[in-house]
């Protein structure tokens, strides 16, 4: 994919009585042998199929002008306007899994369910090595939807009943994001979305976890405060990470849609557990 910076207006459901309702698109997404119409082919299309083995990864970030995801007192609700989070809310009901670190989940009590859009609830995953989440956690209220807590090896957890613990080997005080992937895949998700916080998908980016990269940026500066993304350093400019681009306007909010595959380390197949 070639990079394209021009600003592609996406129609909104409904604003065209041609355009096909959400809930038709997500139907035809996932008969995958089915074509997808407009509007939303051009943005969601990309990640229908993997292109590096079986694994759809997408990591989604929310920010200002000037990169911050937070305030300097940590308040970030919300930074990107209406259209924004419903293009999150879509990113979820497409995905098999949406995954949290234990910091977002403890600073803002997410519940990552679907409620802006028409689509299912993913599975809901917290990545949460020393077991630091609490058993009242919003994250974990057992409404039906699959919920599992990737912890270190050796950490005792106190959850509810019907959360799925995956025990992984650490590294270091974090666990590998291919090793998450993995788990993930053989229990059958396929599609997942690395939602937050920005520790936690700037891993997932450092480790070439990403298929693709959704920046949602809103008209607004903050000045000081959280940054999106921490990664290692590099010494020169041109040793930045670059790659196939393209945005998207989305109401007030300018869409960044980073094509990521070239990067993509392959995840060994797994099979689904039974």
């Amino acid at each position: 994919m070639a990079s394209d910076n021009t600003h592609r207006p996406l129609a909104e459901a409904g604003a065209d009585r041609a355009a096909p309702s959400w809930a038709e698109f997500r139907r035809a997404f996932c008969a995958t042998a089915l074509p997808l119409p407009q509007p939303w082919n051009e943005l969601f299309g990309p990640l229908r199929h993997g292109t590096v083995d079986h694994l759809v990864v997408i990591g989604q970030i929310g920010q200002s002008l000037d990169g911050r995801i937070a305030t300097a007192s940590g308040h970030s609700k919300y930074i990107n306007g209406p259209a924004g989070l419903e293009h999150l809310h879509r990113l979820r009901s497409l995905a098999d899994a949406v995954v949290v670190g234990v910091g977002t989940a403890l600073a803002d009590d997410p519940q990552l369910t679907v409620r802006r859009v028409e689509g299912p609830h993913p599975a809901r995953v917290v990545i949460d090595p020393a077991g630091r989440l609490p058993s009242g956690a919003r994250i974990l209220a057992g409404d039906g939807v699959r919920r599992l807590v990737v912890t270190a090896q050796g950490t005792q957890c106190a959850l509810p009943a019907g959360v799925d613990i995956v025990a992984l080997p650490p590294s270091g005080r974090h666990i590998a994001p291919p090793d998450i992937l993995a788990a993930l895949a053989e229990r059958g998700m396929q599609r997942i979305l690395i939602e937050g916080g920005a520790d936690t998908v700037s891993r997932f980016l450092a480790a070439g976890c990403l298929d693709r990269l959704h920046v949602m940026v809103a008209p607004i500066i903050l000045g000081s405060g959280r940054a999106s993304f921490v990664l290692p350093p590099v010494a020169r400019a041109d040793q930045a990470l670059r790659a196939p681009m393209r945005s998207f306007r989305l109401g007030d909010d300018v869409l960044f849609d980073c094509d990521l595959s070239a990067h993509r380390e392959p995840v060994n197949r797994a099979k689904k557990s039974t």
